[in-house]
């Protein structure tokens, strides 16, 4: 049975070389044009990243290694996380090895706990599970090993172990957060018969008789896991992972970037949104009321949340697998029903409107709402749930861009009065 470290070794070589002719062979063809409005609108567009874990197809949404998502729901996050490191779909034998190795390093150290407890009562998750990570940095083995003087070549494999390291300690601390933030009771210890996303449901202590929380926590881990590099979590952890900080270092900088409101806040937005509805109606509104509600919002000059995608063209595939489950576990849930009519009704009404580019709804739009069927109410805490998910890719990802060399990011930046001398001269 080959380990992942062992699958990984095999390909690094082939890769390698392959990047070097690259380079050599057509270092000079331009990738992309970068115009005055993508400078001043947050670099939007600009081809300047290599991602080769995932991509985002306009019509096709989210392909992770060559396989569009919807082909892997039935995927454990392990699963996902091999497929990520190594393009393949893990054998049975190489899953249950990955699954003994996340077991083997669990165990979230107890020093961890008490700098937990002694923050804010106020505190937000996300700055908690910020701190719990850089609380646990001293246990880095790319940091030891870079100040041993590991080779250049060598640099991937510690980041391999933190990587291992840290994913296999992400859900207890997560759940620990949530018990200890909103004052759930004692720490419940990860069960070493789990699997990841069941053990994380586990931990967090909510009754889970017929086992659809775990269910449902495996396929949010896996929806959320990677979305190419240029999304801030992933791209902030890509920059720092880049100057050689290690992976604590750099997933909890991408972390701080998916607490802002404009990356990992959508989901509470969306529920918002619909339970505000619920609550003006009593209930689940008609489709007579749904529209007018939209009509009003949109008239109003708001937007609807979870409609638009800044890439997409079409329904995010990832919500089109959190609807299929919700119509399969939750079906007679309210706020689930409002999200499902809103899906049939909410794209004709915003193609009637004509400002939306897409009327197509996002992932966000439904993963909301099926958590909060399970209790989970604090919406503080959804972003933490994103967390632990993400980690899965930008770790992926930090793995490779060490194991090929990947250089310090440095891009050239330019002030206003050169633009308009620039575009002034041209003219």
């Amino acid at each position: 049975m080959g380990s992942l470290k062992e699958k990984l070794a095999s390909q690094i070589p082939g890769q390698r070389e392959e990047i070097r002719d690259l380079v050599k062979n057509y270092g000079d063809v331009v990738l992309s044009e970068a115009t005055v409005a993508m400078a001043y609108g947050g670099m939007r567009g600009i081809k300047g990243l290599i991602c080769d874990t995932s991509e985002v197809s306009p019509e096709k949404g989210l392909i992770i290694r060559g396989i569009p998502l919807l082909e892997l729901t039935d995927k454990l996050p392990e699963e996902i996380f091999w497929l990520l490191v190594t393009g393949e779909v893990p054998s049975a034998d190489e899953l249950k090895g990955l699954q003994a190795e996340f077991s083997k390093r669990a165990g979230v150290p107890s020093y961890v706990w008490d700098v937990l407890r002694a923050m804010s009562k106020d505190s937000h998750p996300m700055a908690m599970i910020s701190v719990g990570i850089m609380a646990m940095q001293n246990q880095s083995e790319f940091a030891k090993a870079y100040a041993a003087g590991v080779k250049k070549t060598e640099y991937w494999d510690s980041t391999l172990e933190d990587v291992l390291n840290l994913l296999a300690k992400l859900p207890e601390l997560a759940a620990g957060i949530y018990r200890i933030r909103f004052n759930k009771g004692d720490l419940i210890p990860p069960d070493p018969k789990l699997d990841w996303g069941g053990n994380y449901a586990h931990m967090m202590g909510i009754p889970d008789p017929d086992g659809n929380l775990a269910d449902l926590m495996r396929l949010y881990l896996t929806l959320h896991s990677d979305h190419e590099s240029g999304n801030v979590s992933a791209h902030v952890c890509h920059t720092v992972g880049s100057a050689l900080s290690d992976f604590y270092y750099a997933l909890s900088a991408g972390l701080n970037g998916l607490a802002g409101p404009l990356h990992g806040l959508a989901n509470q937005e969306c529920l918002a949104f619909v339970l505000q509805m619920i609550d003006k109606f009593g209930g689940a509104p008609n489709d007579e009321q749904l529209t007018q509600y939209c009509w009003d919002t949109l008239n109003g000059g708001k937007v609807i949340p979870g409609y638009g995608h800044a890439v997409l063209r079409v329904t995010d595939p990832r919500f089109t697998a959190q609807v299929a489950w919700g119509k399969e576990r939750i079906p007679e849930d309210p706020v689930f029903q409002t999200v499902a009519k809103m899906f049939d009704l909410v794209p004709g009404i915003l193609k009637e409107h004509g400002k939306a580019k897409n009327p197509w709804p996002n992932v966000d739009a439904a993963s909301g709402s099926l958590v909060y069927h399970f209790g989970i109410t604090e919406f503080s805490y959804y972003t933490v749930l994103f967390s632990v998910s993400r980690a899965l890719g930008v770790g992926a990802q930090l793995i490779y861009n060490r194991a090929l060399g990947a250089p310090i990011e440095r891009p050239k930046s330019v002030t206003t009065d050169f633009v308009r001398s620039f575009v002034t001269g041209k003219k």
